[in-house]
C-alpha cells in the first residue's frame, strides 16, 4: 500500500501557491499527495502535475458535490450540468496522472432535505453514474463513491448501501472510497464495512474518529489493516 496526504490539510482550493508544500510532504515520507478542488477551471493541471512529479510524489484527485450540484435531483438541468462537472473532474485526475477520483458525487454535501432518499433519487444515481462510463474507461479512471455520515447526507452513508449502488452500476470503474471517520459513526466495525466492500474500495481515507493523526483516538486499526488485506485492497492509504 501507498501513504498520502491530501491538501485539506491546508486549503480547499489547491494551486500554485501551495506547491512549496509539495517537497515537505516528501521530506516527510509521504508517497504522495491527494489534491483537493472543487472548482477545475482555473486550476493549472499541468503545471501541478510537473510540480508534484519534481518534488518525487505520486498524485490522487478528490472534489465533492456542494451547492446546488446533484446527480439525483428531479431537474435534469441540474443533473446535466452535474454531469458535465464529474466528466471534467474525471479529465483533470487523469491529467494529473491519478487513476481515481473520489468523492461525494450523488448529492451536495450537507443538503439534508429532513426525510429518507426516494428510489427515484436511488435511480437517478445509478442512471447519473452509468453516463460517466464511457469517460472513465477512456482516460483509465475509476470513481469512488464516498459514503458521508448521516450528518452530512441523506443519499449514501454506509457500506452496505454503497456496495449495492456499485452492483446496480455494475461495472469496475465505480468503486467506493472508504473514510474511516465517516465509518467510525455509521458502521458497526470498520472491518466489517471492508469485507461488505471487497472488490468495491478503490480508495481508502484514513481519518481517526475526530479526524485527528491516525493512532491518536480510538479507530481499530489493528482490525482494519488485515481486513482490508482480505479484501484484496492494495492502493492508497490517505491522511484527509
Amino acid at each position: 500500500m501507498k501513504i498520502g496526504i491530501n491538501t485539506l490539510l491546508w486549503t480547499a482550493g489547491f494551486g500554485p501557491e501551495h506547491f512549496h508544500l509539495l517537497p515537505r510532504i516528501k521530506r516527510w515520507g509521504f508517497d504522495g499527495v491527494e489534491i483537493a478542488r472543487f472548482e477545475f477551471d482555473s486550476f493549472p493541471v499541468a503545471e501541478a502535475r510537473r510540480a508534484v512529479q519534481d518534488a518525487g510524489l505520486e498524485c490522487t484527485f478528490c472534489s465533492a458535490l456542494t451547492g446546488s450540484q446533484s446527480l439525483v435531483t428531479d431537474d435534469p438541468n441540474v443533473r446535466a450540468q452535474t454531469r458535465s462537472f464529474l466528466l471534467k473532474g474525471i479529465e483533470v485526475a487523469a491529467e494529473l496522472g491519478s487513476h481515481v477520483f473520489m468523492g461525494p458525487f450523488l448529492a451536495p454535501v450537507g443538503y439534508l432535505p429532513g426525510r429518507r432518499r426516494t428510489e427515484d433519487e436511488w435511480k437517478r444515481g445509478v442512471e447519473g453514474l452509468q453516463s460517466l462510463i464511457p469517460a472513465l474507461s477512456a482516460h483509465d479512471v475509476a470513481i469512488a463513491m464516498e459514503p458521508l455520515n448521516r450528518f452530512e447526507t441523506y443519499m449514501l452513508n454506509t457500506a452496505s448501501d454503497a456496495a449495492r449502488l456499485c452492483d446496480e452500476v455494475g461495472n469496475p470503474h465505480v468503486g467506493v472510497l472508504l473514510d474511516t471517520f465517516h465509518a467510525n459513526i455509521e458502521e458497526k466495525t470498520l472491518a466489517a464495512a471492508a469485507a461488505t466492500l471487497g472488490p468495491h474500495i478503490k480508495h481508502v481515507h484514513t481519518c481517526e474518529n475526530d479526524r485527528g493523526i491516525p493512532g491518536s483516538g480510538h479507530v481499530d486499526w489493528n482490525a482494519l489493516f488485515p481486513a482490508l488485506e482480505r479484501a484484496g485492497y492494495d492502493g492508497w492509504l490517505v491522511i484527509e
